[in-house]
């Protein structure tokens, strides 16, 4: 499978007894649909951080400076004009969504397949997630992370 964004081949690792597709040039992750929850765990608290995912509307042909969700709220800390562009899935090909996560800010912003094939986080937002959702709480995730890739939470921000 290809990398969305330098579109190198990317190498597939074992994370927590769930394989990952991994990008050795741009750091970044693909999960296949349903990876995300089995990697994070608990069933019902994934549940909730999936149910938090909005989808972004972007209106920069109407001249508009703010995002909203696919609710129709605006979103605050998302400048459209600096928002990446829309990526490939990796699988189908198609355009990915762009998915806010969470209610936190400053807003984390995901790709997503809009036909269901999984999700791409670009380098450290799986941990930024894993944080925000606070669902490795004994660091088990955070420890594999940065043996996996070398880097703390720290490193990556």
């Amino acid at each position: 499978m290809d990398c969305p964004i330098c579109k190198n081949a990317m190498i597939t690792l074992e994370l927590a007894d769930v394989e990952i597709d991994y990008c050795t040039d741009c750091g970044g992750i693909w999960l296949d649909s349903g990876e995300l929850e089995m990697l994070l765990g608990e069933p019902e608290k994934a549940k909730q951080l999936l149910d938090s995912f909005k989808p972004v509307l972007r209106k920069e042909s109407l001249g508009l400076s703010k995002a909203r969700t696919g609710h129709g709220r605006s979103v605050e800390g998302i400048d459209t004009k600096s928002v990446e562009k829309p990526r490939r899935c990796p699988i189908c090909d198609k355009k990915m969504q762009k998915i806010i996560v969470g209610p936190a800010k400053p807003a984390l912003l995901i790709d997503k397949c809009q036909r269901g094939d999984g999700l791409w986080f670009d380098r450290g937002e799986l941990q930024d997630i894993v944080d925000r959702a606070e669902l490795d709480k004994d660091n088990k995730i955070r420890e594999l992370l940065a043996d996996m890739f070398g880097h703390s939470k720290q490193d990556s921000s």
